[in-house]
């Protein structure tokens, strides 16, 4: 019976696969993107008119620089939560593996070692929790929330309280540096992202990805790894941590006993106003990518308003609000 019903049920990636290339607009119909990607451009038109700066090629540069942390933590949240999961931990995993990096750089180590080591650090600390959630049948609210607090720990532990300014950053070209006049993190942010769709929308396993969201026991019965494939959702947002810590290192040459934190929330309000449901198996990183612009955007339209920061927050957290809110009313229309 549940091997029909995971036959029978429509899949995403199905959907899209056997649908009719038929422009960029009918595209967005079919993936329910339209609604945010209206948003973003009113948002755009609206920062430009009320902020003219916005416009200015720095700034512009700094939007790229700061929307490719935050995106790239939610390409990787974007695996877990299509899987029914969701890792809290993100923000307090990107704060270690950047300060692995600038202890890295602190010690004159080559550029390339620094960050080899921040990047199996985040993958590291993703494979512990997929451990716990995925071979102990932990609730992966609980492993993560943990993880959120003892990895905040180990940084505060590791910085000694202090921030960590070494004389030299080696890898500074990471978060800086320029490429055919693009930032280098947003070609990373593009390989991250195209590497992350090739897999979801190419290969078995983001169908599998897919059908365990959908329905994780009908999965399981139809002979898919489904603790396998958990683990290894949560090693690529550990290692997309691991990536986001190094661009955010670079760019500030310096590591603090808070950096990334409260990245976790922006990078999940990014991937459910991007259209991936909270209940797994529908989703898409198109959608994740379009929803951490429509942040960053956000952000940086309310710096440049000199919108104070407490302000900043409740705005944000009535966007996450807003986001989960929509997803609930989707959900129920789906289901009608």
């Amino acid at each position: 019976m549940a091997i029909n019903q995971l036959q029978s049920s429509p899949s995403p990636v199905l959907d899209r696969a056997n649908s009719r290339p038929d422009g960029v607009l009918a595209a967005l119909a079919r993936s329910g993107l339209v609604g945010i990607s209206a948003a973003l451009v009113l948002l755009v038109i609206v920062m430009a008119l009320i902020a003219p700066y916005f416009w200015s090629i720095n700034n512009l540069v700094e939007v790229v620089r700061q929307v490719a942390a935050i995106a790239i933590l939610a390409a990787g949240g974007t695996f877990v939560i299509l899987t029914s999961g969701i890792d809290l931990s993100v923000g307090s995993a990107l704060g270690v593996t950047a300060m692995v990096a600038i202890v890295m750089a602190d010690t004159d180590a080559p550029w390339f070692i620094a960050v080899i080591l921040a990047l199996l650090a985040g993958a590291v600390m993703g494979a512990i929790n997929g451990v716990f959630i995925a071979r102990f049948a932990l609730p992966a609210f609980i492993v993560t929330l943990a993880a959120l607090t003892y990895l905040r720990g180990f940084v505060y532990v590791g910085t000694g309280g202090t921030t960590l300014v070494p004389d030299n950053v080696p890898f500074s070209w990471i978060g800086q540096g320029q490429l055919l006049g693009i930032p280098i993190a947003a070609w990373i942010l593009i390989g991250v992202y195209v590497l992350g769709w090739f897999l979801l929308e190419r290969t078995v396993f983001g169908r599998q990805v897919y059908a365990i969201g959908g329905n994780a026991e009908a999965a399981r019965l139809s002979g898919i790894p489904v603790r396998r494939i958990i683990f290894i959702v949560y090693v690529i947002s550990g290692l997309c941590a691991g990536i986001a810590g190094l661009i955010v290192s670079a760019r500030l040459e310096s590591a603090v006993p808070d950096l990334g934190s409260g990245y976790e929330l922006n990078a999940i309000a990014a991937i459910v106003l991007g259209g991936t449901s909270l209940m797994g198996g529908r989703g898409s990183l198109i959608g994740t990518l379009i929803g951490a612009l429509f942040i960053a955007v956000l952000s940086n339209g309310m710096t440049l308003l000199n919108v104070q920061s407490f302000y900043q927050q409740i705005i944000m957290g009535a966007v996450i609000l807003l986001a989960v809110f929509v997803d609930r009313l989707r959900r129920g229309a789906s289901l009608a």
